[in-house]
């Protein structure tokens, strides 16, 4: 196949374009081939079958007579598979390769793709490593048939993901649309569970499964949740109060370097951004309260420590980052906290003009409160992914919700929650509660939210139909029970050893009977 008249062609195009610029520049001609590079990390053949890969040139004016002039390396894989064709792609030095398998047995190994450097030429530039292999179909990851969206990640070079803190390059390709991007492990205890949750970075903004543009997304393994849906109801409870900003999510299922993981939570990762916690990112900040203590700036306020905790409650600087945040404004962060609290439990706190309502946005941590206690999230009180923030010029405010599968509506975690509150005495509210004018305001918004909470069963019901088949492959991989391990041989949400079905009746009933309950006790 030959290139050169397409080549010729932009070359036409772009020289009027320079020449016509008044100032000087040094341009490289683009006609010498210093690189190439192959997209997709692995390349997966039936036997006997073809594949396509995508591969790409830094040089645009660079021109090759076709497939005698791409080889791969080590050449003794001539045995095993060989290129049959090549074509431009409509992106400027992207080309199209075609693969056919020519084995006689599977076969997965590292290969390097080679261009010569003119027609004929023994100089050859060679590609990174990548991925090539034949597998019977019957081995292939089978389609999702689900009914959800499939989300493909491959890694370079098949590498997998053993870190926290390690990005490793990929591509990821949801409905037709392929993405760039960088993924890592995540989470703290769930990291430790044979399901891995994981945090990817596009390359670019992107609008992913038609939620807002974002580079930064999380893929939640929900591995303890047998009804795989704790999360998706939260999200869609915090969505139903005046909460500036809840994540949107979609469920998925994920296949990672050919592997079904079955059923993920591919959601929006809380982040500062105008499609998200919308601040000025100056002299706004985001706080997270978390007793796990892994942030890199993070401290302890004891004030009113004798209400809820004995060691304090545990602050962190979630925005702006530790590298882009100088010492001075830490500190000022530190004793704003410090001066919010001192109010709430000074003896003014009930004081409109003095007290907690001068530092707090009152009506967002009324629906912070209400969220969690709905969901009997005892989170709250730990506290755990519990976020706060300030915009320039406004007042603490709540939010947003995040990480809603341990022992939420749970009665195994929460026993309390048949009886009464779960947050009754969580981080503050134990002191804003115990004033009369927040827990009436609290009751009154409640009571206001219940009309539509109290379709919330509804929901449940129609978000278990979608699931139904996802989860039924998802539970071939993974028994939640084995979240024992982490909780003293105890399984955590009391619902891991039942159906799914029997597990989504239970958390409709449960979350039944918390609406029930918050009425009787506010």
């Amino acid at each position: 196949m030959h290139l050169r008249r397409s080549l010729l062609c932009l070359l036409i195009l772009v020289v009027p374009a320079v020449s016509c610029r008044d100032d000087h520049i040094d341009i490289d001609d683009g006609t010498q081939l210093k690189s190439v590079s192959v997209e997709e990390p692995e390349v997966v053949m039936a036997p006997g079958g073809k594949a396509e890969f995508h591969f790409r040139i830094k040089e645009p004016l660079f021109h090759f007579s076709g497939v005698d002039d791409l080889v791969i390396s080590p050449v003794t894989y001539s045995k095993l598979f060989k290129i049959t064709s090549v074509r431009q792609d409509e992106i400027v030095g992207r080309y199209i390769a075609e693969i056919q398998d020519t084995g006689e047995s599977n076969y997965r190994v590292v290969a390097r793709l080679g261009v010569r450097q003119s027609p004929g030429s023994e100089v050859v530039i060679l590609s990174p490593d990548f991925m090539v292999a034949r597998r019977d179909p019957s081995e292939l990851p089978e389609e999702s048939g689900t009914g959800l969206p499939c989300v493909r990640i491959n890694t370079q070079g098949g590498t997998a993901i053993t870190s926290k803190t390690v990005w490793t390059e990929a591509t990821m390709l949801i409905e037709g649309v392929e993405y760039n991007c960088s993924i890592r492990g995540r989470g703290n205890s769930t990291w430790e569970w044979p399901k891995k949750p994981y945090a990817v970075k596009l390359e670019k903004r992107a609008s992913v499964l038609g939620m807002p543009e974002h580079k930064r997304w999380v893929l939640l393994a929900n591995f303890m949740d047998r009804t795989l849906m704790r999360n998706i109801v939260a999200m869609k409870v915090a969505s139903l109060t005046s909460l500036a900003w809840t994540p949107s999510c979609r469920s998925v299922d994920l296949v990672l370097n050919g592997r079904n993981l079955g059923n993920y939570l591919l959601i929006e990762q809380v982040r500062v951004d105008e499609n998200r916690v919308d601040i000025d990112e100056k002299e706004g900040f985001m706080l997270e309260l978390d007793f796990h203590n892994d942030n890199e700036i993070q401290w302890v306020d004891y004030h009113g420590s004798c209400w809820q905790r004995s060691d304090g409650i545990p602050f962190a600087i979630k925005y702006p980052e530790e590298d882009e945040i100088a010492p001075i404004r830490v500190q000022t962060i530190k004793n704003y906290v410090s001066e919010v609290a001192a109010a709430i439990y000074g003896p003014d706190y009930a004081d409109p003009a003095k007290g907690y309502a001068k530092y707090l946005d009152v009506q967002s941590f009324i629906d912070y409160w209400i969220v969690f206690e709905v969901m009997g999230n005892h989170e709250l009180g730990n506290p755990g992914s519990v976020f706060m923030y300030k915009d320039k010029g406004g007042k603490l405010t709540a939010g947003p919700c995040w990480d809603f599968d341990w022992g939420v509506l749970s009665y195994k975690t929460s026993p309390g929650a048949r009886t009464g509150l779960v947050n009754r005495y969580a981080i503050w509210y134990s002191r804003l509660l115990s004033d009369s004018a927040f827990r009436s305001a609290a009751k009154a918004r409640f009571m206001q939210l219940l009309p539509a909470l109290e379709k919330i069963p509804e929901f449940m019901e129609e978000t278990e139909k979608m699931l139904e088949l996802s989860a039924e492959q998802n539970f071939k991989h993974w028994n939640p029970a084995q979240d024992a391990s982490m909780n003293g041989g105890e399984i955590i949400n009391g619902d891991e050893n039942l159906s799914f079905h029997e597990a989504s009746v239970r958390l409709r009933e449960i979350f039944t009977e918390r609406l029930e309950m918050i009425q009787k006790c506010l």
